[in-house]
């Protein structure tokens, strides 16, 4: 091949041919949306990320995806397996890409979550599940705060 031919690559081939494999092998139909969404997410190892978050994060990267799309693509992902849903409070949510088994610190005031080690965390004494029922997961989430500074007198 001389320097001057070039191989000629299909129109509609996706720049993250991975990105969709992941999204259909979860059961998700690949849409620009998604695709975008999910590079945010997936691109830069483990995070955490609310709605309002990723929303902001593809606006400043120039995507043109709306909040509420932000709002439906997250559950989607979730109960896809492909994030986990951390529940601070009945109005805030957080989204992990680490879908492992873990717990979390949410610092106030800075609107953060941290992973806590599993092997930090031992849970004992659950109560059997319902007849007919199983634990599928425990949920640790431990509030912490900046130290208040004492006063020196």
């Amino acid at each position: 091949m001389t320097a001057t031919q070039r191989i000629k690559t299909p129109r509609n081939t996706s720049r993250h041919p991975c990105l969709m494999a992941v999204l259909r092998m979860a059961g998700l139909r690949p849409t620009q949306q998604r695709i975008a969404l999910a590079k945010l997410l997936f691109s830069s190892g483990p995070r955490h990320a609310s709605a309002e978050q990723l929303h902001l994060e593809a606006k400043t990267a120039g995507m043109k995806v709306s909040l509420a799309t932000v709002y439906n693509a997250l559950p989607q992902f979730r109960s896809a397996g492909l994030l986990r849903e951390i529940s601070i409070d009945a109005t805030r949510s957080y989204f992990d890409t680490d879908t492992s088994n873990h717990h979390h610190f949410f610092v106030e005031g800075e609107e953060r979550v941290i992973d806590i080690p599993s092997n930090l965390i031992d849970v004992v004494g659950l109560p059997d599940p319902p007849k007919g029922m199983e634990i599928s997961h425990v949920d640790i989430v431990v509030r912490v705060r900046p130290e208040k500074q004492k006063n020196q007198t």
